[in-house]
């Protein structure tokens, strides 16, 4: 008799430098995103199913996760049972060994949960630097994980109080960037979290103290094409002095992403999605006590 299939769903991380984002691309495309490389090691563990990863949160070329989700489907042969959480973790990881992906844990759930919709909140967190005269000087334990700045002095307040004029909820369209799914994406958004904080590095501690570390953390169920970017890029302007408090306040009232300042959006190699997270009544599991990436961040279930 042929057990049904089990879904799962995963958690996982990588380094997005060599990736052309999260998601799938076709096979005759040059770069693969890191959909690809998840899909293929499950179709490793021979299914019976056709495999198919479905991501909950996408992120572009070049930005990394210490927690993305996902949920699959796994139909194992003949009368095998399902397989155990940390089989399933410990077989993807070794399929996946060559590269920066790692799956850091999986739980079986229902067959209608959904990784995308049922997410309650997603907390990304944007690194950058001060006090470098050029990128070429980031230490190369931070290569390609965070964004360098020549400046060296930023007006902490005024970074706050701009922050705080984009909580709540507002129609966030300013600070999208136009894509072929703009027209079917609501762009009012409940912005939980928007805080800066003082950062830490490895090099900073042991080689480099005159260089700042910062970070920016936002939370909310959901975020718009390039919005953490673009509110990254305007937040370190004010900080800068590029732009006034005012005028973030000016921009979020336009409502148009054409009002948005042209090469402020900030880059991609410093952006971390950090946490995705769900309500604990979605998991079989009676271990609801894990975390999400271990020592990085703790599920808030």
């Amino acid at each position: 008799m042929q057990n049904p299939a089990a879904r799962y769903l995963i958690f996982f991380q990588y380094a997005g430098t060599k990736y052309s984002g999260v998601m799938k691309t076709a096979a005759d495309q040059a770069v693969e995103g890191v959909e690809n490389h998840v899909e293929s090691a499950v179709r490793k563990l021979k299914p019976v199913n056709e495999v198919s990863v479905v991501i909950s949160s996408r992120t572009d070329t070049g930005v990394h996760a210490l927690c993305n989700s996902a949920h699959v489907d796994i139909q194992r042969r003949g009368d095998k049972p399902p397989l155990l959480e940390q089989d399933l973790v410990d077989a993807l990881n070794f399929h996946l060994k060559a590269e920066p992906i790692r799956i850091t844990k999986a739980y079986r759930v229902h067959n209608d949960f959904h990784a995308r919709y049922r997410a309650v909140s997603r907390t990304y967190v944007y690194r950058f630097a001060l006090g470098l005269r050029h990128h070429t000087e980031m230490p190369v334990t931070e290569r390609d994980l965070c964004w360098a700045l020549r400046d060296t002095r930023l007006n902490i307040d005024a970074v706050q109080e701009a922050a705080a004029l984009l909580l709540g909820t507002h129609d966030f369209s300013t600070f999208r960037a136009l894509s072929s799914e703009t027209p079917f994406k609501n762009p009012v958004k409940t912005l939980e979290k928007a805080q800066l904080e003082s950062g830490v590095s490895f090099s900073q501690r042991h080689f480099h103290r005159d260089i700042q570390f910062w970070e920016l953390t936002f939370k909310s169920r959901s975020f718009l094409y390039r919005q953490v970017r673009r509110m990254t890029g305007a937040l370190v302007a004010v900080g800068q002095g590029r732009l006034s408090v005012r005028r973030i306040q000016e921009l979020l009232e336009a409502q148009d992403s054409l009002a948005f300042p042209q090469n402020m959006t900030a880059p991609a190699h410093g952006l971390f999605l950090t946490d995705v997270q769900y309500r604990d009544t979605e998991y079989s599991s009676s271990d609801q006590s894990s975390r999400c990436c271990d020592a990085v961040m703790e599920w808030k279930l």
